[in-house]
């Protein structure tokens, strides 16, 4: 694999190991970038970091960790000193319990990771523990330490693969009761969940990632073209006013007034005849595709 890893090591079942890598699922590199300029100059500004004391720069090899135990008094922690903590999961996914998929909640997820063996030694372990996991239709539960933290990481098959999903310890999730409690409950009449659970229905779809346009970024696009071309840039479109719904039944059946009529207007007109069937169609993996192997 010519990705790069952002941790190599060791995934570990019991006394049966393997060497393997993480690779990010994600990427952001195609996204529009903006540098931070002098107004007046038009030079691109450097940050740097300041003595809050001397107000002198501090270059960066004179720069060190401090962790606060008292006004202005902090203890250093050199790089080397955290490095050199001895930590199994710093190079080993031990795999700790298996649990099933449906009871780690949503928000518990945080960062996804590709897994992959690093060499040719390792394949067969890592398939044998893979293939034992998806035949056992549950999820792996390891902890990893990335970025200097031990994460816990939730481990399940994807294709040929493994897909590692950081997740966020129990402390680290807030309270929902702390926001819900000011939700009152409401007596309203069935025909308004009905309308509702019409609309719904009219826009069930699949999941499609490939179906999710940037507009905002295509407007940015857009914008940096016009300015480049020497073109003053004028919104002169007038913005959607929000408004309070005074009567919801009323709203929920315009709603499904225009809905039915959005979707007779987007009926495809009858072809003349029958369209080239194509010879192959991936669909995108998703996450859902991941849940399900798992």
């Amino acid at each position: 694999m010519a990705e790069r890893t952002v941790w190599k090591g060791h995934i570990k079942l019991s006394l049966v190991s393997c060497a393997v890598g993480l690779y990010p699922s994600t990427s952001s590199g195609g996204k529009i970038r903006f540098n931070t300029l002098n107004r007046k100059t038009g030079n691109r500004v450097k940050r740097q970091f300041v003595d809050s004391e001397t107000e002198e720069v501090v270059e960066s090899e004179e720069q060190v960790k401090g962790y606060l135990v008292g006004k202005g008094s902090y203890i250093q922690v050199e790089d080397e000193e955290l490095d050199a903590l001895k930590v199994e999961s710093t190079h080993t996914i031990d795999i700790e319990t298996f649990v099933p998929r449906e009871e780690v909640e949503e928000r518990f997820l945080d960062t996804a990771y590709y897994i992959a063996p690093t060499d040719k030694v390792s394949n067969e372990a890592f398939c044998v523990i893979r293939d034992a996991i998806r035949d056992k239709g549950m999820v792996g539960i390891a902890r990893i330490v990335l970025a200097r933290r031990e994460r816990m990481i939730l481990l399940e098959p994807l294709d040929e693969g493994l897909v590692g999903t950081t997740l966020h310890a129990a402390d680290e999730v807030r309270d929902e009761d702390k926001v819900f409690d000011e939700i009152s409950e409401v007596k309203y009449p069935k025909e308004m969940k009905d309308l509702a659970a019409h609309i719904i229905e009219s826009k069930a779809a699949h999941f499609d990632p490939e179906q999710f346009d940037d507009r905002y970024e295509e407007a940015v696009a857009e914008l940096l073209k016009s300015k480049q071309g020497g073109k003053s840039v004028k919104n002169d479109e007038e913005q959607p006013k929000s408004s309070n719904v005074v009567n919801l039944m009323d709203a929920l059946k315009r709603s499904v007034s225009a809905e039915k009529a959005g979707s007779n207007d987007e009926k495809p007109a009858p072809a003349k005849k029958p369209a080239a069937k194509p010879k192959s169609a991936k669909k995108p993996v998703t996450k859902t595709k991941a849940r399900k192997a798992g």
